[in-house]
């Protein structure tokens, strides 16, 4: 039989960590799951049967002064974990999961109208969550107990399961099934909590939403958010703004816009009219000879700007309006008009490829 020492490619000296790097190494290129070969899988349980010997110290002993160092496949001592960890690099026992637990953030949506996003504001938010029970401090447990160590699993908060296989005795660990993987048991448990150290309440959480917010930002506010399970730390609370449209202003980032519509006779005279802002009513010119699709820009009254300095500017989108409907002495005046002015009623203007820009800006700002 090949020494088991060549069958690893290690010293005689080698330590354990050497030899166990080797068998990893090696099971990685011949184990049966990544080569099929039949000749492989011969070469495997060699490997296998080698590192069963060499990484038991009583075992290689009795190698090393003669013996051949096998109890067998079936003699004990060579786990399921030892393939595991040559493929995953395990090797560390997962241990009894924690009941003390962070908490899971939550989310909602707040709805704010324009002014409120403009110029900011404060609420109350009333929200249901998870909250630390206040009858047992978050230990889940009643008449101030304390959980017991698990008889199953004896405090590792897991089991181990041993099966025979071509490998030997393989062996497997999963939750244990009487803890949950605690490794504790609450035997008296909290009767407002039910033991789970939390409870669910609603509370009032004060915010400051931020001037210049709009639809989809978001607001973090640390540890406002679930008590984890066991009294543990609670997660964060996000606040997701959503902005009310607003009846006659339209938001395009920092800006405004509104429409107004003037009589054609104002548009050709000039005047000036009263236009609706967030800070009140505000005087607008309208130049003599102002032509629908027109604008003027009121500076400094748009939103302010979430981030950076001051605000944008409420942009007045100026609509003139035609009659439909004349009577008979207003038609003879408009004739006159036309005539002195020698505006043929046939008259069209082509309209340039940059006007038709400017008028596809508006549409667009107003879509």
């Amino acid at each position: 039989m090949a020494d088991l020492y060549e069958i690893l490619g290690v010293d005689r000296d080698a330590s354990f960590d050497e030899i166990k790097k080797a068998y990893r190494k090696l099971a990685r290129s011949y184990h049966p799951d990544i080569n099929p070969d039949p000749k492989m899988a011969e070469k495997f349980k060699e490997i296998t049967a080698a590192y069963e010997v060499l990484s038991d110290p009583d075992k290689r002993q009795n190698y090393d002064v003669g013996g051949n160092g096998f109890g067998g496949f079936n003699s004990g001592g060579f786990g399921f974990s030892d393939i595991m960890d040559a493929f995953f690099g395990g090797g560390q026992q997962r241990g009894p999961r924690p009941r003390n637990r962070p908490g899971q953030d939550a989310l909602i949506r707040v709805e704010v109208d324009l002014m409120e996003a403009t110029f900011g504001c404060e609420r109350d938010l009333n929200v249901e969550t998870a909250v630390t029970c206040g009858k047992c401090n978050g230990t889940g447990c009643a008449n101030n107990s304390k959980p017991r160590t698990c008889d199953i699993c004896k405090g590792r908060g897991e089991t181990q399961q041993v099966a025979r296989s071509i490998l030997g005795q393989v062996m497997t660990s999963r939750p244990c099934a009487s803890c949950q993987g605690f490794g504790s048991v609450i035997s008296d448990p909290c009767g407002e909590c039910a033991g789970d150290g939390r409870v669910r309440a609603r509370k009032s959480i004060p915010i400051k939403i931020p001037a210049g917010v709009e639809t989809g930002n978001r607001i973090q506010l640390s540890g406002q958010g679930e008590v984890g399970p066991g009294g543990g730390a609670p997660g964060d609370l996000y606040v997701e703004i959503v902005e009310i449209p607003h009846e006659f202003l339209i938001r395009e980032e920092s800006n405004l816009h509104i429409s107004i519509s003037i009589p054609m006779t104002s548009a050709a005279l000039g005047t000036r009219v009263l236009v609706d802002t967030l800070d009140g009513k505000q005087e607008v010119e309208i130049k003599e000879g102002t032509q629908s699709g027109s604008v003027v820009v009121l500076r400094g009254f748009g939103v302010t700007k979430l981030r950076g300095s001051g605000r944008g500017d409420l942009i007045v989108h100026i609509q003139v309006l035609t009659p439909t409907k004349i009577n008979k002495e207003q038609s003879e005046l408009f004739k006159k008009i036309a005539s002195l002015r020698s505006e043929g009623l046939d008259k069209v203007k082509i309209n340039t490829n940059e006007e038709q820009g400017f008028f596809d800006k508006v549409k667009r700002a107003f879509r």
